[in-house]
């Protein structure tokens, strides 16, 4: 990858949604922009705060994807990640922004 850019595998969300009145609603509504949770794959020389391996929060509509060896990845900016998850946090909620 080159400069800030990151590819990024895009973990598919199997969760089913509910209202607060506990009713399902199916993946095919969309309520708002839903932003999508991703591992990176691989990380240029430019990203300063993101690394491979790094789980990363991202709006799915600010992507170009690609194919290779038949899996599909997405090409992102290291600007365009909105949250970097951290799996054994000392405090807080084990997201920085």
């Amino acid at each position: 990858m080159l400069h800030d850019r990151l590819l990024v595998k895009a973990i598919p969300d199997k969760s089913e949604r509910r209202s607060s009145a506990g009713l399902v609603i199916p993946d095919t509504v969309k309520l708002a922009t839903r932003l999508a949770w991703g591992e990176v794959r691989g990380a240029g020389t430019g990203a300063r705060h993101v690394k491979t391996g790094d789980r990363v929060l991202f709006d799915p509509e600010e992507q170009g994807e690609v194919e290779l060896n038949g899996e599909r990845y997405v090409i992102l900016r290291e600007r365009d990640v909105h949250a970097i998850a951290n799996e054994a946090p000392e405090r807080g909620t084990g997201l920085y922004l």
